[in-house]
């Protein structure tokens, strides 16, 4: 399956699983998701099995448009940022059941399972499988969550939490969440939904995994992590499993991974007016850091392979975050954090990194 994850169009094509073993888990040359390519090869091979692309079709824009539309009409309550806001992505993972309702296994008339898995009210995570016909044969698409980054209106020209068009042709779409990761939520919901349609016969399951919780790392154990802790991803394991989650539209090959931080220093709080009694603790965090990000960029400077992967930035170390107990402008803080984030490539140094963060704990 190809499938193209611009904002404004999404298109599936499918060819037989009986075609070609060996191209299942591969994926496409320009990196979109590949299910089940067809290889020209493989389709010289002797009876091999009718391409299926023409029976399952493209998928339609205006089912996809519409079920983004009210994805984004929820996005408000999705933000992501606790304590003041807590995403509630049950809201998002009901449109998915509602849209799959019909060709479910609840339902009697169809071949998807769906699952919803909660860890906490509100926050749901949905499983949807479409079974193949040889056991222990697998292939999913995960990492598509329920949740956006905080969106402050007054900073937008348009409206962030609706879906809007931009340009005579609406052939763009405009809200938060669009392409991280409302969109992609959408479109494989579309997808799943198609297989359920037309039911075509595939060796391998097909399963989607919607998450809770991707865009903060503060609560643990309600998202994936949640998942893999109990086992339900387990069966992932044997086949080729896509993460479909990108910040952009264009086709995603890899991605980098995270570690947050916390860096908090202790002095003396004092009037400001009489600052040789204090210990100002945003100075002593402000040179702590700087020492710290000089020894890491010597450490993990940039990898000749990012180059070779197209990967736009190096590895990177720096602060998101300040905060301290409050007070006025004229008392020198005695104590605050900086919190922040390591975004490192899958380079060889990956190890290094897990080890840095072992050692940080």
């Amino acid at each position: 399956a190809v499938v193209d994850t611009d904002t404004s169009y999404a298109h599936i094509v499918l060819s037989s699983t009986q075609s070609c073993s060996n191209t299942e888990s591969s994926s496409t040359s320009t990196g979109l998701p590949s299910l089940l390519t067809q290889s020209a090869a493989a389709s010289k091979m002797a009876s091999p099995a009718p391409p299926l692309k023409d029976a399952v079709g493209g998928l339609d824009r205006d089912p996809f448009v519409a079920l983004l539309a009210k994805l984004i009409g929820e996005s408000q309550r999705l933000q992501n940022d606790p304590p003041a806001l807590v995403p509630q992505e049950d809201l998002v993972a009901q449109h998915v059941v509602d849209a799959l309702r019909p060709v479910s296994t609840d339902t009697g008339g169809g071949p998807l399972v769906v699952r919803k898995v909660s860890y906490t009210d509100g926050r749901s995570n949905v499983i949807v499988e479409y079974p193949g016909t040889v056991p222990g044969r697998v292939v999913s698409f995960v990492g598509m969550h329920m949740d956006v980054v905080p969106a402050n209106p007054s900073e937008w020209d348009f409206d962030p939490f609706s879906l809007t068009f931009e340009g005579d042709d609406k052939e763009k779409l405009r809200g938060r969440g669009t392409t991280d990761c409302l969109g992609h939520v959408a479109l494989v919901t579309q997808l799943m939904r198609r297989l359920g349609e037309v039911k075509p016969p595939l060796k391998h399951s097909v399963i989607a995994v919607f998450i809770a919780n991707e865009e903060n790392s503060s609560v643990t154990g309600i998202g994936v992590d949640g998942l893999v802790k109990d086992g339900l991803l387990d069966k992932l394991k044997t086949g080729p499993l896509f993460w479909i989650d990108t910040a952009d539209k264009q086709p995603c090959i890899g991605t980098g991974g995270m570690i947050p931080w916390h860096l908090k220093a202790t002095g003396k709080l004092f009037h400001s007016g009489l600052a040789h009694k204090a210990i100002n603790s945003m100075e002593l965090n402000m040179d702590a850091l700087k020492e710290i990000q000089t020894r890491f960029y010597n450490d993990f400077p940039a990898h000749e392979k990012e180059k070779l992967y197209k990967f736009a930035t190096p590895s990177t170390m720096k602060p998101t975050k300040w905060s301290y107990p409050g007070g006025g402008l004229n008392q020198i803080p005695g104590e605050c954090t900086i919190s922040g984030d390591i975004r490192f490539n899958p380079c060889p140094e990956v190890l290094r990194f897990s080890l840095i963060a072992l050692e940080m704990k």
